[in-house]
């Protein structure tokens, strides 16, 4: 691959991750306003919006799940690492490898039967405001799985060339 593609390519993973925060910014701004909004009108006016609440818990679902992808990008999830502080060099290098993949196969898995289940609410025809169905809202689990799953597949192979990269030939 020439210094040309790779540039592209970098291009094009920076201008998804601007999209991936801006997606995330975009709906927690939605979901402070809309908070502040049924406080406001609940307070001042003893009324509010009938679809607000529900509003509100399916932004935190999908601002939870893009987090996590956001944080997957480079491995920044919430990890215990005490023993591998103290593991040597290679034996650490194993360590992230198995640990990407075991990552990679538990989204994987959570990806496929929360996809399942979104096919299942589909099915069943449920509102869950609006008038928006509820397979709607609940779209956004087999897509971060999906990614994240992704991303710790190619942190899987990263691993596993450090892993291998200075081992005499």
């Amino acid at each position: 691959m020439t210094s040309k593609n790779i540039s592209f390519v970098q291009k094009i993973i920076a201008f998804l991750h601007r999209i991936e925060d801006g997606i995330l910014i975009g709906l927690l701004l939605l979901m402070i306003i809309m908070a502040v909004a049924q406080i406001f009108l609940r307070n001042l006016f003893d009324s509010g919006i009938l679809w607000g609440d529900p509003l509100v818990r399916t932004l935190v679902l999908w601002i939870g799940l893009i987090g996590a992808m956001v944080a997957s990008r480079n491995n920044h999830h919430i990890s215990i690492d005490v023993i591998s502080r103290y593991l040597p060099d290679q034996i650490k290098k194993l360590s992230n490898l198995m640990i990407s993949i075991f990552t990679t196969l538990v989204c994987a898995v959570m990806a496929y039967y929360s996809l399942m289940f979104v096919i299942m609410e589909r099915n069943a025809d449920i509102l869950a405001f609006a008038k928006i169905p509820s397979w709607i809202c609940e779209s956004i689990l087999p897509i971060s799985f999906a990614i994240i799953s992704f991303r710790y597949l190619l942190l899987s192979f990263t691993s596993f060339f450090k892993l291998f990269k200075h081992i005499p030939q």
